[in-house]
């Protein structure tokens, strides 16, 4: 597929099924995160890389930090959220790490990990994977942070679930360009 069918038909898939990514998929993915703008070359991310056990471990996680706020949680809404990591085969967790920079603030990298991310959703589309990221109270929990390792110049901009379209994948309306993109006179 070419960059600019993969660009403009990429939707989020929200039903992902197994096989995980091969390793060439997977090196393909990564690849294409390394590639986000970046000013002053501060590489300023890094990613977990999740599946298996970690996905269950990451859902122990998930339900520590909600007992922690709600320790009255109904058991079956807990045992849901303690399954969410596993809703797809792979789960990239994407961390923007801050690095001190007297011209690129923290703000600016936390959009360059978020170009990663959105490249390595083009990517899986390309592919023929199915991607879709997600945030949620999760990502910015102390317990599930620290639980990940996050340093304290350290936060989730995504879990990203990567796997196979589980079904059909949904058609996205076309969006008018002329709505969103103004001329201006100066």
């Amino acid at each position: 597929m070419d960059a600019l069918t993969a660009l403009h038909e990429r939707v989020s898939v929200t039903r992902l099924v197994g096989p995980a990514p091969t390793q060439d998929q997977r090196e393909a993915l990564f690849r294409a995160a390394l590639r986000a703008p970046d000013h002053a070359w501060l590489r300023p991310w890094r990613f977990l890389v999740i599946e298996n056990e970690g996905q269950q471990r990451l859902g122990d996680l998930f339900a520590e930090a909600t007992l922690a706020v709600s320790p009255d949680m109904d058991p079956d809404a807990l045992e849901r959220l303690r399954r969410k990591p596993e809703r797809a085969p792979l789960l990239i967790v994407a961390i923007a790490s801050h690095r001190q920079h007297p011209k690129v603030p923290d703000w600016e990298q936390d959009m360059s990990c978020a170009v990663a991310v959105g490249n390595m959703l083009v990517a899986a589309h390309a592919m023929g994977l199915g991607a879709v990221w997600r945030t949620g109270t999760m990502a910015t929990h102390e317990i599930v942070c620290s639980g990940l390792g996050l340093a304290e110049n350290e936060r989730i901009v995504a879990f990203l679930y990567v796997g196979h379209p589980g079904g059909p994948v949904k058609n996205l309306p076309e969006l008018s360009t002329e709505a969103f993109f103004q001329s201006w006179p100066g």
